[in-house]
């Protein structure tokens, strides 16, 4: 059994400076942070990035915080629309670079995943070719990563190509069943979507689980809430993850909370560590 390391996610600290960020969850106890590469927050695309990267690792070291790659920035690459491109749009590239990227700052930074997803279909786009795009796309991230010894962590996504558990297995399939591509488990999209509870999920994805985002969700509503406001049943989950080995992070995702983020983060780590007592 496996003891919890629990994180926060800078997409929920979105108007700290990332060194004051990093600081108050490390304050607060928080094991490790999910680091959301953004324009504001270790930009990749930075003419200063290798300098960037180097302070923050310092600064991680410093901390005591382990870390994760998150890549799910809104408007890095696209400032007119929403997490575009992705790997299943007609012009990838820019996607493709910021993956290839967050590899190699993720390794700079001893990361233990990089974590991404699939993007939503545009419409008028054949399944089956958007799923092309999206195999060959991952090989191109997967190439790289292997290069670097990185995990990748895929999310299934609600709404987005590969949004289950079930879409990740057929993906990993198609992909060759590679070492380096590994499972980013959301606790809050299983609540949404997954015909199993959230704790099964978990169990299910042992062996195959290199990143964990924690949150509250309501069946069939993609809204990440604060714990206590949804439906997840937390010890469950925590046991299992416990029961599993999982030795990563489960890391808060609650990127719509930046407005209270020191206060928010207080009460999810008190309430984690409350879950873990019942749990254990």
């Amino acid at each position: 059994m496996s003891a919890l390391r629990f994180g926060y996610g800078t997409n929920g600290f979105s108007n700290h400076r990332l060194d004051d960020a990093l600081a108050v969850i490390a304050g607060l106890g928080y094991d490790g942070v999910a680091l959301t590469l953004d324009h504001h927050h270790l930009d990749p695309f930075d003419a200063g990035v290798a300098r960037h990267v180097r302070e923050v690792s310092h600064r991680l070291s410093q901390l005591g915080l382990g870390v994760v790659i998150e890549t799910g920035a809104r408007y890095l690459l696209d400032p007119w629309h929403k997490h575009a491109p992705t790997l299943i749009d007609d012009e990838p590239g820019p996607r493709l670079e910021f993956l290839r990227r967050a590899v190699r700052i993720g390794a700079d930074l001893g990361a233990e995943a990089v974590s991404f997803w699939a993007g939503v279909p545009r419409a008028g786009l054949a399944r089956d070719e958007a799923w092309r795009r999206l195999v060959g796309g991952c090989a191109e991230v997967l190439a790289a990563a292997e290069g670097a010894e990185m995990m990748l962590g895929f999310e299934p996504e609600p709404g987005m190509l590969v949004e289950s558990m079930a879409d990740w297995e057929r993906l990993r399939a198609d992909l060759g069943a590679p070492i380096h591509f590994g499972l980013t488990l959301d606790i809050g999209h299983c609540r949404c979507l997954e015909p199993v509870p959230a704790d099964e999920c978990v169990r299910k994805a042992a062996g195959s689980l290199v990143n964990v985002q924690i949150d509250d969700m309501r069946r069939g509503v993609h809204e990440h809430l604060e714990f206590g406001q949804g439906e997840v049943d937390f010890p469950p989950v925590l046991r299992a993850l416990a029961d599993i080995g999982y030795g990563g992070l489960i890391a808060v995702e609650l990127p719509r909370h930046s407005h209270a983020a020191p206060s928010v983060a207080r009460d999810s780590l008190a309430f984690l560590r409350e879950k873990a007592k019942e749990a254990l």
